[in-house]
């Protein structure tokens, strides 16, 4: 257990992370992020009107697997033939193919783009919004070659009589023509069907080649399988233009449906016309041979074949009908496989096992008698050419049927349709998104701010460098009233002189800067009350100083310095003590403007040997306060500070006053303030709340310690209640004013 000294500083670098604190500084800066979030969500709700709605349009595809409608109809080893089995990965390749999306191209003339010309990221949503889209719609274009690819402008001259003209980039006219009309000149030919919007309106017409629209169209193309398996393809297409899109997806479906009936029908074509082309042949040989038959039959007479003769027939006969449905077959299955396939190895073995089976039966009618086995031969030859041309009469027939009755094996099951709402901007989703992105980015550099900012925000901080905080002086408003009044009433005066005379080579004490101090205006005042207790710490303070003399400096400046010491002087005044305060700051001092006064004959010139001390010193409405302004701005005000009338001037002073307050430059940014600290017998440091680090205090405190200067305190000014101070440091200041008897 570590037990902690009283009066010993803290570890400067402690790494925890103080909760309360960073809720503190959340709720300090709650109008920040409250403010940073609302104006995201506008922004949010900016862009989600601003960008182009995006339809999206699809169809249903049915693609059957196995047998169809043909294969069903005429069976056997015909319907084989058509039988498709194709996967419907296969059919939604097919559907990507340049083959399929060409002829939509095509069709809906993808190539020819005309498009209304707006105002660049916002145009286009504020014509949406207000309802003033040009619309254009282009039937045919051609331009002379060489000039296909380039980008073209077409203007609206007169939105009622819908004439436009053509312009090139460098805005030529090449021609002028109609709406419904066509246009030609100098070789460009131009037929627009709609053009609307207001006159002046400007189109970009574009040619992009025909194999970019494609890979374009490909790519918004979207199909997949509904379930594993079942062969229901959904297509979708998105666009911001509804017309279009449902367009699209339609003519693509078409296009596949029909490719698929041709290249189903197709196999049947070809299969009938090499029928259709060998039946006369056929039919010839056929009649050749029954005339040979009638012929022998007449030189012979009727021969009647015996039971071998008419079982070898039979057999050849048979073989001789499977020869020749395997030729058929031959014909059909070299459509579809090359030589080196299964189905066409078997097809070969098949035919050269029934050859060998042939060639036995040709020896076992070898061996019959001369008349018997000629009569054999052309009995078979008629019987086989008979049988052969009937054979090839049906299958004639089949074809005929199936390129009749071809469906394919696709069905569009629901046509293209467009959805009612947008899919696309999610403006919801937009709005809610960029309001926690403004939320969470407000939060992030508040917290961020803070971890980088470290200003002085508790006097414990100033105290753990070993420096005692006499006084925490809150900020006030009503000093801030008090500061725009000087300034407003600056302004003025500094406008009458600019119209008056040039003469004046100073300025004089003014009426119209009346005193302007907050002890006199609001005395009741928290800052005025923090210097009170000031006044009582330093009074027991002062007691063992060499002298009555007071310092107030600080380590940069905008600290307040002037404020407290004006102020402060004001405060001890009321007790009845005799004080004077100086402003030191021979550079920049205002302390005048706080009690109507000019800023010459006053220290500077005192310290040049001008004038006496009792000359320079100005009497105020305050009872029992003087002041000395700062003089004339010399070249050399530390110096001037270093003569020996200085020090005369602070003798003088501590036996004329009870009290001497003094306001020094900063100590960080001059040494005037190490000069005056060697002369007076207390000094203050004075930093600003949230302003000054701990840093620079520190470094303005060890300046004054070189210089052999003991301070004896801090003033921490302007201290605001912030939520980060009081969960951080449980530090605040208590309100108990005044209680008005209205």
């Amino acid at each position: 257990m570590t037990v902690k000294q009283v009066g010993m500083p803290k570890d400067t670098n402690d790494d925890e992370i103080d909760l309360g604190k960073l809720f503190g500084v959340l709720l300090d800066a709650r109008w920040w992020i409250i403010l940073t979030t609302v104006l995201f969500m506008l922004l949010g709700v900016f862009y989600a009107l601003m960008q182009t709605p995006i339809y999206k349009a699809d169809a249903l595809i049915q693609v059957e697997s196995g047998p169809n409608s043909v294969s069903a109809l005429v069976g056997g080893e015909t319907g084989d033939m058509f039988a498709n089995d194709a996967s419907s990965s296969t059919e939604i390749e097919i559907i990507k193919s340049r083959m399929i999306l060409g002829k939509t191209v095509d069709n809906l003339n993808l190539t020819t783009r005309l498009r209304p010309v707006y105002m660049p990221y916002i145009g286009e949503g504020l014509a949406r919004l207000t309802n003033t889209e040009s619309i254009g719609q282009v039937e045919s274009f051609q331009a002379p070659e060489g000039q296909e690819t380039a980008a073209f402008v077409v203007v609206l001259v007169d939105a009622q009589l819908g004439q436009y003209q053509l312009l090139d980039q460098q805005e030529r006219v090449l021609l002028d023509g109609k709406v419904g009309e066509l246009a030609q000149a100098n070789g460009y030919r131009l037929f627009i069907s709609q053009l609307e919007g207001k006159s002046g309106s400007k189109f970009s017409l574009t040619q992009p080649t025909r194999f970019n629209v494609i890979q374009s169209l490909k790519g918004g193309l979207e199909i997949k399988e509904q379930g594993k398996g079942t062969g229901m393809l959904l297509m979708t297409y998105t666009g911001s233009d509804k017309d279009l899109i449902k367009a699209i997806v339609d003519d693509v479906s078409q296009n596949f449906f029909i490719q698929n009936v041709e290249r189903s029908s197709a196999e049947a074509e070809k299969s009938l016309q090499f029928l259709s082309d060998n039946l006369p042949e056929v039919k010839n040989e056929l009649i050749a041979s029954e005339d040979k038959y009638n012929d022998f039959q007449t030189q012979n007479g009727s021969l009647d074949l015996g039971f071998e003769a008419q079982t070898v027939l039979q057999a050849m006969v048979a073989l001789d009908n499977k020869l020749n449905d395997l030729t058929i077959r031959e014909a059909q299955i070299s459509q579809r496989f090359k030589k080196d396939h299964v189905s066409y190895k078997s097809l070969l073995t098949n035919r050269d096992l029934l050859l060998k089976e042939k060639a036995e039966l040709e020896k076992q009618v070898q061996s019959m008698p001369l008349v018997q086995r000629e009569a054999l031969r052309i009995k078979r030859d008629v019987t086989v050419n008979q049988q052969i041309y009937i054979k090839l009469l049906n299958k004639v027939q089949e074809l005929r049927i199936i390129k009749a009755s071809t469906v394919g094996n696709v069905r569009i099951l629901d046509p293209a349709q467009v959805y009612s709402t947008a899919i696309a901007p999610k403006k919801p989703l937009i709005v809610v998104v960029a309001t926690l992105l403004g939320g969470m980015l407000s939060v992030g550099l508040a917290l961020v701010r803070t971890v980088l900012h470290k200003g002085v925000q508790s006097p414990e901080q100033v105290e753990e460098i070993g420096l005692p905080v006499y006084a925490s002086v809150p900020k006030s408003d009503a000093q801030l009233k008090l500061t725009e009044k000087i300034t407003s009433k600056k302004k003025r005066l500094k406008h009458r002189k600019g119209k008056g005379s040039h003469a004046l080579s100073a300025p004089k004490e003014h009426p119209d800067l009346t005193e302007s101090l907050l002890s006199e205006s609001d005395p009741t005042d928290l800052a005025i009350e923090s210097l009170r207790s000031l006044r009582t710490n330093l009074h027991f303070a002062m007691l063992e100083a060499k002298n009555s003399i007071l310092m107030i400096s600080g380590p940069s400046p905008s600290v307040g310095k002037s404020f407290i010491s004006s102020n402060f002087a004001a405060v001890a005044a009321k007790t009845g003590q005799r004080v004077l305060l100086i402003d030191a700051d021979m550079r920049k001092g205002y302390i005048q403007e706080h009690f109507g006064l000019s800023w010459e004959n006053g220290l500077s010139d005192l310290l040049s040997g001008q004038h006496e001390p009792s000359e320079n010193v100005k009497t105020t409405s305050i009872e029992n306060l003087d002041v000395m302004t700062r003089g004339q701005i010399p070249p050399n005000p530390s110096e001037l500070l270093m003569h020996p009338r200085m020090k005369a001037f602070m003798e003088w002073a501590s036996v004329n006053y009870d009290l001497v307050v003094i306001d020094t430059p900063p100590i960080l940014a001059v040494t005037d303030a190490s000069v005056v600290g060697a002369l007076c017998g207390t000094s203050l440091m004075v930093g600003r709340f949230d302003q000054n680090t701990l840093k620079e205090i520190e470094i303005a405190y060890n300046r004054f310690d070189q210089a052999g200067i003991e301070v004896k305190g801090f003033i921490l000014n302007a201290v605001e209640k912030k939520a980060s101070g009081y969960y951080g440091y449980g530090y605040g200041y208590y309100n108990y004013a005044y209680k008005s008897d209205k």
